[in-house]
């Protein structure tokens, strides 16, 4: 488990973690997708959301409380709340398209079937993850990071695989695997 520190740490430098392109690209999904609201679970300080055009109600939420008051500072338009992934403070099927980026390869295993449940129960249409890939296994000792397979992981709901890629570099660097999923 990462500790507190790391994720101030991380909070602070907020604009320095920013990633234009896949802000850009996570935006532009979400438009083509025609979808009217959003969900970003381990939002951080909203680096994410930036580019979200105003007519899509766009959410946050993020267990860090410090976080989520920088994300309203800086949009205060969009909704930030604090909450963890295994008990999303959202109704069932209340939001188009929930992503995360990154954030699966940082939670403890425990948390990871629980909070795929969780996306499934919120999410109205589609569910996009863009992770690391790997089996449930240590891929950065530093920060314990762990790759996940969420392909393998969405195999077990009433999904459709719409698309199982690795980023290409120029709108992720570390190239994460990306999977969308549309529910069934």
């Amino acid at each position: 488990m990462m500790d507190n520190q790391f994720w101030e740490d991380y909070a602070n430098n907020a604009d320095s973690n920013y990633n234009e392109e896949f802000a850009k690209f996570i935006s532009n999904l979400a438009v083509s997708l025609k979808c009217t609201s959003v969900l970003e679970v381990g939002c951080n300080a909203g680096n994410d959301l930036k580019l979200f055009p105003e007519q899509i109600e766009v959410h946050g939420v993020d267990s860090n409380e410090n976080i989520i008051n920088k994300a309203k500072e800086r949009l205060p338009s969009f909704n930030f709340k604090i909450g963890s992934v295994t008990e999303l403070p959202y109704e069932e099927t209340s939001i188009d398209l929930i992503f995360t980026h990154g954030f699966f390869n940082y939670l403890e295993d425990e948390s990871v079937s629980k909070g795929i449940e969780e996306l499934f129960r919120v999410s109205k249409k589609y569910i996009v993850n863009c992770e690391m890939l790997g089996e449930d296994n240590i891929i950065d000792e530093k920060t314990n990071r762990k790759g996940r397979n969420m392909y393998q992981k969405w195999l077990e709901y009433e999904v459709r695989i719409i698309s199982n890629v690795e980023m290409h570099e120029d709108f992720e660097p570390e190239q994460p695997r990306f999977v969308l999923v549309k529910k069934i």
